[in-house]
């Protein structure tokens, strides 16, 4: 059982990895992190980055849930993700889902839920920079509009009567058109009522959550920190020179988010192709471990 995610249960995003999980069947062990900062034995591992979930096998830590999706394929790829050749289409609709469709569902379970407390209320003030909190009452009506726009969209997805948004077979397409949906159930008020009027989705929505959530246990932090001490990175060194001129391995530099929660990550360039980027850095309590991005999103310089 080497996956160990780090993690909340109501978080949206990590519902995306833990439906992955079960779509591939897989046995994985869950570290519950903090819904706020801080969050101590989390940047232990990462450096800093505190967005949720993170993947952590053995010594190498995987940010960000299309870098996740990425690797579980390629570490375990039976009952694939991506079917029929369908990456590159899955990966490009994540722009669609994590902004188009999750922001405005981000703000609308913000702004319908006021009686939040205060120190959730005062992170994802914090966090969410793409919501406008002092005018979020007045903005309501357009965040549903936004919304359902989306939810129409996905309605228009499953037209032809499919099971799946590729054709036969879930994918991680799915995966991306179900977490709004989920998000709008658990965290939205009155998300039932919005969700009523999208009967395709209505139907294709049960088969996406009976996917599971493969063969979950739990596990403390420290013994997941003491797991990436006792190991070692299997990373393969590669840096492009053509992906960001200038940078080379074994230099020092700094990962950041494109969009929010833009704290950088500081370590030796491992890693610099045109899918990926992989820093090293060490920690008291984590020792040395790798700590992996997606290229699409991240901004990656000279520290």
């Amino acid at each position: 059982m080497d996956c160990i995610l780090h993690h909340f249960d109501i978080s949206p995003f990590a519902e995306k990895v833990r439906l992955a999980f079960g779509l591939k069947g897989l046995a994985w062990q869950s570290v519950r992190i903090p819904v706020v900062m801080p969050k101590p034995d989390l940047v232990a591992l990462t450096g800093g980055y505190r967005k949720t979930p993170v993947l952590q096998i053995g010594a190498d830590i995987y940010c960000d849930t299309q870098r996740i999706a990425v690797e579980l394929e390629q570490r375990y790829p039976a009952r694939t993700l991506f079917p029929q050749g369908s990456k590159g289409l899955c990966l490009a609709l994540a722009n669609w889902s994590d902004a188009a469709f999750f922001q405005p569902g981000a703000g609308l379970s913000m702004g319908t839920n006021a009686d939040l407390p205060e120190a959730i209320l005062r992170d994802r003030r914090e966090f969410f920079n793409f919501i406008d909190f002092a005018a979020l009452p007045e903005e309501l009506p357009h965040l549903y509009a936004r919304f359902n726009a989306q939810l129409q969209l996905l309605e228009t997805m499953l037209t032809d009567g499919r099971d799946y948004l590729l054709g036969a077979q879930p994918s991680w397409a799915d995966i991306l058109g179900y977490f709004p949906v989920w998000m709008c159930r658990g965290n939205i008020r009155g998300g039932d009522a919005l969700l009523a009027a999208f009967r395709r989705v209505l139907a294709w929505e049960p088969r996406i959550a009976g996917l599971g959530h493969g063969e979950r246990s739990e596990l403390d932090a420290e013994t997941a920190l003491a797991r990436a001490r006792e190991q070692h990175s299997i990373a393969e060194v590669l840096v492009l020179a053509e992906a960001v001129p200038g940078l080379a391995a074994g230099m020092p530099v700094a990962v950041t988010p494109e969009d929010y929660g833009a704290v950088p990550v500081a370590g030796e360039l491992v890693r610099l192709t045109h899918e990926d980027i992989a820093v090293r850095r060490t920690d008291p309590r984590a020792g040395e471990v790798v700590v992996h991005f997606p290229r699409v999103g991240y901004r990656v310089e000279k520290a």
